[in-house]
């Protein structure tokens, strides 16, 4: 298990001449990539504890797996992120040195630390002091034997989104990164024959666990794009990619693109690579029933969805083999255990009861960096992770997500309402881009739903009123929005994610 990249160990052998990643034309094999990060597994072996200045790079790749290799744990770092979070997050770590690309540009945070300047083109590393002049040094070590390693060590320390405070540093073992990606190859029939497509953000569980050490792990390819386009999908998938990782926000863009015209440049080709993909797979948020549907009616694929959190990496996730379900993530995942839990901790048993969702089992986190008492605070005594989401559970196993219990679960009038179904509702109004939904503090309701809609038609968006009652007719009148709120756009994040604490500070 310790073996995280078994296709790496060796830079020559059969599989040495494979192509294992591709960034925007630039490739590295297998026998390339075991090289390069050797060498700079050799050159990082004594650092302790490392960051990386996670941009979409193929830089970033060969530094993860290289501190992989020495047992060196990853911090990855956000390139957007700011400056005070920054400083938080290295304080917290306090990693040794830091791992970037040759043309980076590292802001004055890390200045102090020991600067690795890592160039896929040109196979090279290069240390620089803090200073910024070159510093020597002979490798010191290089890949670790599998048997000095053990399954809880440290792999990577991930921060979380920090809505609640400082953001936090999950620690993710070796064990957790690998019993995820497991259970994904037997849920999914992964194999070293898939060519994984994405564009996806690579300092975060979605990107770099999954969409990178997932094919890696598996002795497949990864061909990122760089920057996200329905063009660049098509191209992909068109000349030999098999799979497609993506968040709400890109199936959305998708969607958008085939509702144009048969016949229109670009439309037809995205349809024909889409519906040829093995698994078009969305997670990071709910996707939207409507684009579900969009997709399907074009391509006759269905998107499938999984399940996951930065502490838990992966819960659950729709089989290769299973039903696609919109609105649904599947069941649980081999090796995961799932409850539903009531606000005083009753465990429930009904199906569609409404409950928090508590996952124990090999993909769970060690704990946050330097905070016992937010790790103690996330488990229950018998070891159940807390996720803070709210969902239901079908008689045949699969898991909706109602959303995050601190936003997206609404008491109104004695009902507990998920914001997700009302919001899926309002996607289905012609008049409706963007929707998002929120409870309000009401006096006499205790909570009231709040529509944010982003209008079609900015100038002319569908009345309140008609919402409200387009709302009421398909799910039920207590789900109706007693507000309707007008957007430009809605605030989301890095990994597309509507971020609905911004939407309340509006």
């Amino acid at each position: 298990m310790t073996l995280l990249l078994p296709a790496l160990q060796s830079p020559t052998g059969p599989a040495a001449d494979r192509e294992a990643v591709r960034f925007d034309g630039l490739r590295l094999t297998y026998g390339r990539l075991a090289e390069a990060s050797g060498a700079l597994a050799a050159r990082i072996a004594d650092a302790g504890r490392v960051a990386v200045w996670a941009a979409a790079t193929p830089e970033t790749v060969i530094a993860v797996v290289a501190a992989l290799r020495a047992g060196v744990p990853v911090v990855p770092l956000n390139p957007r992120t700011g400056d005070s979070e920054l400083a938080h997050i290295l304080a917290d770590s306090a990693p040794t040195a830091v791992l970037a690309g040759p043309h980076d540009e590292l802001p004055p945070a890390l200045a102090e630390l020991r600067q690795v300047r890592v160039d896929a083109a040109a196979g090279a590393t290069a240390d620089e002091a803090a200073s910024g002049a070159t510093a020597g040094g002979d490798p010191v070590g290089g890949p670790v034997p599998e048997s000095a390693l053990s399954p809880e060590d440290p792999a990577l320390i991930v921060y979380t989104s920090g809505t609640t405070g400082p953001p936090k540093g999950a620690v993710l073992p070796r064990r957790a990164v690998a019993a995820s990606l497991d259970a994904l190859e037997e849920a999914w029939d992964w194999t070293e024959d898939d060519v994984l497509v994405h564009a996806l953000p690579l300092f975060h569980v979605h990107g770099l666990i999954l969409g990178v050490l997932g094919p890696l792990r598996r002795g497949g390819a990864v061909r990122h794009l760089g920057r996200f386009s329905p063009d660049g999908v098509a191209r992909e998938l068109a000349s030999g990619g098999t799979m497609l990782f993506g968040v709400p926000t890109m199936y959305h863009r998708l969607a958008e693109a085939l509702d144009a015209p048969a016949g229109t440049a670009g439309r037809d080709a995205l349809a024909a690579a889409l519906a040829g993909a093995r698994l078009l797979v969305s997670g990071s948020a709910a996707l939207p029933v409507h684009d579900h549907e969009r997709i399907a009616a074009a391509t006759g694929r269905r998107v499938i969805e999984r399940y996951g959190m930065t502490e838990t990496l992966m819960n659950t996730g729709i089989r290769a083999d299973g039903a696609p379900r919109p609105g649904t993530v599947g069941p649980p995942l081999p090796g995961v255990e799932l409850r539903l839990v009531e606000d005083d901790g009753a465990v429930l048993h009904e199906p569609r009861a409404v409950g928090e969702i508590q996952v124990r089992g090999p993909n769970l986190f060690s704990g946050y960096l330097n905070r016992p008492d937010a790790t103690a605070a996330a488990h229950t005594a018998d070891g159940w992770f807390r996720t803070g989401d709210v969902g239901t559970v079908d008689e045949d196993g699969y898991v909706r997500i109602v959303g995050r219990r601190a936003t997206d679960l609404i008491k109104s009038g004695g009902y507990k309402i998920g914001a997700g179904e009302i919001e899926n509702v309002l996607l289905a109004h012609p008049g409706v881009r963007e929707a998002a939904v929120t409870g309000e503090a009401d006096a006499d309701l205790g909570e009231r739903v709040v529509a944010w809609v982003v209008p079609v038609n900015p100038g002319s968006p569908p009345a309140a009123a008609e919402l409200a009652d387009h709302v009421a007719a398909r799910l039920a009148p207590h789900k109706r929005p007693r507000t309707v709120r007008y957007l430009d756009a809605l605030p989301r994040n890095d990994l597309g994610k509507i971020m609905k604490r911004s939407l309340h500070a509006r």
